[in-house]
């Protein structure tokens, strides 16, 4: 292992490399090392035209050099595969203008890739993306039209009679990796992350690929000084290491201030955590909480969901469910926003890879996850509008193995105006853009995989709830104080299946007060 100064770092990478990059939106970026990459490129002209990959790419959803963002130069990046493209704004609209290829790929299967092609392995072979616009029937993963001129990188195979996609492996030459410490051998611990995340799995690819491995710590501490359980990449496959200080002037992204409340070494009082004002998320976040039974384990997806979470908090019931997050964590309360991956007293943190293991054999008894474009189907879409692509992130993995999937979110979209008090919902000013449509522009959940798997499906909103039947969505509930044909019928592009047993939503969830929600 040997130290360099963060200037070093873009002389290591050639043209054309394919970089492995970790984090997970604002927890686990290698601020500094990525800033080398770019400082380089614009400086120098190299290294151009790499292949990056990752998880969920480092951003603060903002057009800030930050993350993803500093690789959105134009020639830097030649191609992307990556599970989510958003989280840095620059950098997904790159993709969503066709500046360079982009593959999104869901992110069990990227982690899952980068176990494979350390043990060089042709691949994944997997049922996760099916009918979604991963299978090759539909868009076999890409991103935008210039992916669409490669060669595909997942096939549809056929094994012991079953249809199943095979994501193939690709050659690793860097793996750049956020850490805690490192000792002076090159052991490298994260006792400060809250996720543990890919960094292992990127690491071990690209040693096992022959490339190289990077990773940046906040210092170095003695030989053999570091505890063996928090060492997680062994010294024999560190090639270089780069100390930097947290950057405290970005804010809470990138986590910079060390929160033992996210690590397990501390616990913090939920009653602490701050309750949200009554609003369109809360009730929404109430609705699907009323879904919850004693003992379940549950994943909250990033946005809306993470409301979810807030409700258990003030009810009174965070200890009576298990709250897991994709990225790792199980149990507590996943934190929203940028830092979407951490949660605040967890009772595990485990490597993203293990935890889609666990997701995709069904360990989930319920999911809550946004909901952004629903067809008559029941398909969902949250992963591309025009040329916003963000990638499906776990979505796929998530909704595809879980027993019972919510879908939240606002019944339309844009300057929606609502007023919500004495149980009733008043809609002053409805949003521009319908979330329930003819076509969709990608399909990321598919509802005829959930009908064959017998998956129970809810969609929530503010103002009505559907499920998912055989012959589509169903109107099951609406809020008091709207108007069915105005606010519901009328606000979408096609007419839904009516229950004859259509009831309203219950009145608990408009008022300002506490529910006093009891799990059974």
């Amino acid at each position: 292992m040997k130290i360099i100064d963060k200037e070093e770092v873009s002389k290591l990478i050639k043209d054309k490399d394919t970089v492995l990059i970790s984090g997970s939106g604002g927890s686990g970026s290698p601020e500094v090392l990525i800033n080398s990459i770019m400082t380089s490129y614009l400086k120098n002209g190299y290294p151009k035209d790499i292949t990056v990959s990752c998880g969920i790419s480092p951003g603060n959803l903002t057009n800030d050099d930050v993350g993803m963002n500093m690789l959105a130069k134009p020639g830097l990046v030649g191609k992307a595969i990556c599970a989510h493209l958003g989280m840095g704004r620059v950098f997904g609209n790159a993709i969503g203008s066709n500046q360079f290829p982009a593959f999104a790929v869901p992110l069990g299967v990227i982690n899952h890739l980068y176990r494979a092609i350390a043990g060089h392995e042709v691949g994944v072979l997997t049922h996760i993306g099916l009918n979604t616009f991963a299978d090759p029937r539909i868009e076999a993963c890409c991103a935008n039209e210039k992916a669409k001129k490669l060669e595909s990188i997942v096939e549809l195979v056929n094994v012991c009679g079953k249809e199943l996609l095979l994501y193939k492996s690709f050659p690793v030459n860097v793996a750049l990796i956020k850490a805690t410490y490192a000792d002076e051998d090159g052991n490298i611990s994260f006792e400060h992350e809250g996720v543990i995340g890919e960094q292992y799995n990127m690491a071990i690819a690209s040693h096992n690929s022959g490339g190289i491995v990077i990773v940046q710590v906040e210092d170095i501490k003695p030989k053999a000084s570091l505890r063996a359980r928090d060492v997680l990449i062994h010294s024999s496959i560190v090639d270089y290491v780069v100390v930097a200080k947290p950057d405290f002037s970005l804010g809470e992204y990138n986590i910079p201030k060390y929160r033992p409340e996210l690590t397990g070494d501390k616990r913090i009082k939920l009653e602490d955590i701050k309750i949200r004002k009554l609003d369109e998320r809360k009730v929404c976040g109430r609705r699907s909480a009323m879904e919850l039974k004693k003992g379940n384990v549950v994943n909250l997806g990033v946005g809306m969901p993470d409301s979810v979470a807030n409700v258990a908090a003030e009810e009174g019931f965070s200890d009576q469910i298990f709250l897991s997050v994709e990225s790792g964590p199980t149990g507590g309360v996943p934190i929203g926003g940028i830092v979407f991956g951490a949660s605040i007293n967890p009772d595990s943190v485990i490597p993203t890879a293990e935890q889609f293991d666990a997701y995709n054999g069904g360990i989930l008894d319920m999911a809550i996850v946004g909901l952004a474009q629903v067809d008559s189907k029941g398909n969902v879409n949250v992963s591309k509008f025009g040329t916003r692509v963000t990638g499906p992130g776990g979505f796929i993995n998530i909704t595809q193995s879980t027993k019972k999937v919510v879908f939240m979110g606002t019944f339309t979209a844009g300057d929606l105006q609502e007023e919500i008090k004495d149980g009733k919902l008043t809609i002053l000013k409805d949003g521009e853009y319908k979330k329930f449509v003819n076509k969709l522009e990608q399909i990321t959940f598919s509802a005829k995989n959930a009908i064959l798997n017998n998956q129970q499906i809810l969609y929530v909103t503010e103002r009505a709830v559907f499920e998912l039947t055989k012959d589509g969505i169903c109107l099951i509930e609406i809020a008091e104080g709207v108007d069915l044909k105005k606010d519901i019928l009328n606000k979408m592009e096609f007419k839904p299946k009516i229950s004859d047993n259509l009831k309203l939503m219950d009145k608990r969830i408009f008022e300002d007060k506490k529910m006093n929600l009891i799990l059974s």
